[in-house]
């Protein structure tokens, strides 16, 4: 029986946290003790108790039942200060506040998939119709550490072998954060390959002792539920490269056999020689995934740290700029001129260092489009990682938003909708949201602008651009009460926000779109 609470549908059949009808990846350590929080509501929950039923009466340390306890609130839109949802309760434990619906199904909370655009995922329940070439999805690894705090190594093997995959041209690759939905789920492979469309699924685990590591995996056909490969990979971290290597060219071995030496050597591009500048780099990836302006602020420090370890570390320095982009775009600097100059630069050398580097290419290109305004550097950028990875999502969606903020709106929606494609259950679905919300908007079709900009918001209330763009397609449209909410909402999200400064916001390239969108703001109360 589900129990409902604010947005959150916890689901014990399923196993699954869900928000507003979207997957929550949460771990199976973390539901259980969520479960046994908000199903034993009405009273204190022990530390005795949580030990007994979530870690069946082993003994674990303090930090462990802290570091889950902080996961549950994460999951949740939680803190430790705040205790909305979950209060410590001092030397006696902790219990669930929140109020619970019991029994609505699950179902009833999910968004109607009707409204999705033409092109978008409208029913999760039917299943999508295979690529016409060979398609994976690589699940996240089962961390057999024993330590929560070791889940981002296990998940930065799986994201490095992902990429390593999209690298080939003829391979169709799940996205990394839509393979990732599936985190701490008890799964069925056939309906993986039905949710995701696609033939193959890759799965495995990691267990990480000291400076040993171990890697095992698994591939299946899950069409017809066939084990067409499994392998089991040891070493020491020093060599953790090469073992990603073997399980890499052992997959795509195992789904082409003819596939050319060449192409599988293509596959075998490592990030960085610098295992501990990796480590960093693989902690920033973590927070970066969150979007939150404090996830963003630990995500650079993180980053910073991973440059200052491994100097020629490309696809660190594209996401250290790709952070100061997004402090930009949402009103987080404290000092534009210099943090601009700052991400500028990164930008600059993250191109210098990673020409043949997609991700490098894709954050930097798009972090200088928006730092600098040259929207068609960033586009020639985007293009070139696209042609280095063409199942890299991000090229797709933030090559859409930069091909509708030149004028190109109908290209814009195919390069999204094709993102979405790739990554059909992304938890960072509100970025290819808000590229739809600007290209309906610039093609003239408000109401879509509008439908778009409210999906945004569902899965990321904070964010300024669909906020904006609320304003402006509600004043177009004639909706003024509307117009002045969604403003007195922008106001209060970015004071400093001004008709004359929107150029400096957004680099919107054609003067028509730009003289549009000034004009929806300024009809919804937005100041010269």
């Amino acid at each position: 029986m589900p129990f409902v609470f604010e947005d959150y549908v916890l689901d014990q059949e399923r196993r699954e946290l869900t928000l507003r009808g979207q997957v929550v990846p949460i771990g199976p350590q973390v539901f259980d003790l969520l479960l046994q929080l908000v199903s034993q509501r009405d009273r204190v929950v022990s530390k005795d108790d949580l030990l007994k039923a979530v870690w069946s009466g082993r003994v674990v340390s303090e930090s462990t039942i802290t570091s889950h306890i902080n996961a549950v609130r994460k999951a949740i839109g939680d803190t430790g200060e705040e205790q909305r949802l979950v209060r410590t309760v001092p030397r006696k434990g902790y219990r669930f506040i929140g109020q619970v619906e019991a029994g609505e199904t699950a179902e009833a909370r999910q968004p109607d998939g009707h409204d999705i655009d033409a092109g978008m995922p409208a029913d999760r329940n039917e299943p999508l119709v295979l690529p016409d070439k060979p398609s994976i999805t690589v699940l996240p690894f089962q961390n057999l550490s024993g330590d929560p705090e070791q889940d981002y190594f296990a998940d930065g093997v799986v994201e490095d072998i992902i990429a390593a995959l999209s690298r080939i041209r003829w391979l169709f690759v799940i996205a990394r954060n839509s393979s990732f939905t599936y985190k701490g789920r008890s799964v069925d492979v056939k309906g993986v390959s039905q949710e995701l469309g696609v033939r193959y699924v890759l799965e495995g685990s990691v267990r990480r002792s000291g400076d040993r590591v171990r890697i095992t995996g698994q591939l299946i056909d899950a069409t017809t539920g066939t084990h067409l490969w499994a392998e089991r990979f040891e070493g020491t971290l020093d060599d953790i490269f090469e073992l990603q290597d073997q399980i890499t060219e052992s997959v795509v071995g195992a789904i082409a056999p003819q596939l050319e030496r060449a192409e599988i050597e293509r596959a075998k591009r490592k990030p960085t020689e610098s295992l501990c500048a990796y480590d960093y780099y693989l902690r920033g990836m973590a927070k970066l995934h969150n979007g939150t302006r404090e996830a963003i602020e630990e995500a650079l420090v993180m980053f910073y740290k991973a440059i200052e370890l491994d100097p020629e570390f490309a696809s660190a320095y594209g996401m250290a700029a790709w952070c100061h982009f997004w402090r930009k775009l949402n009103g987080w600097m404290t000092d534009r001129p210099q943090e601009i100059a700052e991400g500028a630069r990164l930008a600059r050398l993250a191109m210098a260092l990673g020409r043949d580097d997609a991700v490098a290419l894709t954050r930097s290109g798009h972090a200088l489009a928006h730092l600098t305004g040259d929207v068609d550097g960033g586009i020639a950028l985007l293009d070139r990682a696209r042609l280095l990875n063409p199942n890299l999502a991000p090229a797709w969606f933030l090559g859409g938003i930069l091909r509708a903020l030149r004028g190109e709106t109908d290209a814009a929606i195919e390069f999204l909708t094709h993102a979405v494609r790739l990554s059909p259950l992304d938890p960072e679905m509100f970025r290819m949201q808000v590229g739809m919300a600007l290209a309906h908007f610039f093609a003239g079709r408000y109401d879509c602008a509008t439908d778009w900009a409210d999906k945004a918001l569902r899965n990321l209330p904070t964010l300024l651009p669909p906020v904006a763009l609320l304003a402006a397609s509600h004043a177009l449209r004639g909706q003024m009460d509307n117009a002045k909410q969604a403003m007195q909402r922008l106001r209060e999200l970015d004071p400093a926000l001004r008709v004359s400064n929107l150029k400096e916001w957004l680099p919107i390239q054609r003067p028509e779109d730009l003289a549009r969108f000034a004009q929806g703001l300024r009809m919804a109360g937005l100041p010269e």
